[in-house]
């Protein structure tokens, strides 16, 4: 049910090592006004309805359909919302579960741990945040990430995200620490949209490189003031100028908790940024970490997406001078399969359209990892959740 597409000798090893042990569930929320392009992201029908997807998503996950919301699952062009097959696992198996609110436009109605990080302007500004902004979440993800960390005693630390646009702000981050991953990235929409991606992040780089960004972000030709390694731009000026606020939390998180237990970065292209962003930063800023206690888990759909190239795209982490101390991650994905669903917005996975969100396929590996879920029990737990929620909706 679990299956290793890079970096199999490492992944094996991480999966044996982590074996029945207890997860620690965390998801931060973020916001890009990149979400609200027309067309860009299928994470809510409209640009009105993703504004709130995040929030929707978390409440969800925290309290499933035990209460009404106040932010309502958004309407999807096609499929289901991710967040049920991660509220399904969460559910079964009481796995702690941490909030994070790294920048949303409105707080989420569950408890969530505001780290005072502020929403993305849109990436093609090249200005997405200012700067102060971005370090202040990096030192929030580092503080989180250690404190997280020292109460797992066997565990391991699932991280996972909420933004809507965020493939795009990815593709920003790669193309941005040199990686070639334009047409290699992966969309809530069944055929990915790369021409349009792709030029809102050259919009939005051009912009970066020529003025420098309300973020303070700007390419630098000398050595960063914090490494005695050589970089072409400081990956946080990177993040100011075309990232989301997601992104430096997650890897500050990932960074501090590697270093005390293993870290699954719960998502596909989104979380290959993210781990490519840990090189860069622990290379720039002289950040201890380890890379062989982190592996990337995502879905099949996504890893087997065939209008993106996922596997190629985490074989090129380590070919960029800013991130190959990080090598390329184990990438792994839950075979979970909706073929035999009684549902057609479940069935829709296998059409393409959804893929992935909310952790579900990291959350998906967990319950085959440390509870030997199958097949059968994992689709059972999550079409009942569906269930439940189309009878409170119904009422």
């Amino acid at each position: 049910m679990i299956r290793i597409y890079t970096q199999i000798e490492q992944g094996e090893e991480w999966l044996r090592r982590h074996r029945g042990c207890v997860p620690v569930f965390t998801c931060v929320l973020g916001f890009t006004a990149t979400g609200l392009i027309p067309g860009i992201s299928a994470a809510g029908r409209t640009p009105e309805d993703r504004k709130y997807t995040a929030c929707a998503d978390a409440e969800f996950l925290y309290y499933g359909s035990a209460r009404k919301p106040q932010y309502p699952l958004p309407p999807l062009a096609a499929g289901a919302s991710p967040v049920l097959i991660s509220r399904a696992v969460v559910e079964a198996f009481k796995i702690p579960v941490y909030l994070f609110n790294a920048g949303l436009p409105q707080p989420p109605a569950v408890p969530a741990i505001d780290l005072g990080g502020t929403p993305a302007r849109c990436l093609s500004e090249g200005a997405a945040m200012e700067l102060t902004t971005v370090r202040h979440l990096l030192e929030q993800g580092l503080l989180w990430g250690e404190s997280l960390a020292s109460n797992i005693q066997q565990g391991y630390l699932v991280l996972g995200e909420c933004v809507v646009g965020g493939t795009t702000t990815a593709l920003a981050i790669l193309t941005g620490l040199g990686i070639e991953a334009a047409g290699k990235v992966n969309s809530s929409h069944p055929v990915c949209n790369h021409a349009q991606k792709w030029a809102v992040v050259q919009a939005g780089l051009e912009r970066m490189r020529g003025t420098g960004g309300a973020g303070g972000a700007k390419v630098i030709s000398s050595l960063s003031p914090l490494s005695s390694s050589f970089f072409p731009i400081d990956p946080l000026e990177l993040v100011a100028a075309v990232g989301d606020p997601m992104q430096v939390v997650v890897a500050g998180m990932a960074i501090a908790a590697s270093r005390n237990c293993g870290v699954l970065l719960a998502g596909g292209t989104q979380m290959l940024a993210v781990y490519a962003l840990m090189s860069a930063i622990a290379q720039a800023y002289s950040l201890s970490w380890r890379p062989t206690e982190v592996v990337v888990g995502t879905t099949r759909w996504v890893a087997e997406d065939a209008t993106g190239s996922t596997v190629d795209l985490a074989l090129s982490l380590s070919k960029s001078s800013l991130t190959q101390s990080g090598g390329t991650p184990p990438l792994l994905a839950t075979q979970l399969s909706f073929a035999d669903s009684r549902y057609p917005q479940f069935q829709a996975y296998e059409q393409g359209f959804v893929k992935e969100g909310m952790g579900a396929g990291a959350a998906c590996i967990t319950a085959h990892l440390s509870y030997d879920w199958q097949q059968n029990q994992l689709l059972a737990a999550i079409e009942n959740q569906f269930e439940r929620l189309c009878l409170v909706n119904s009422q």
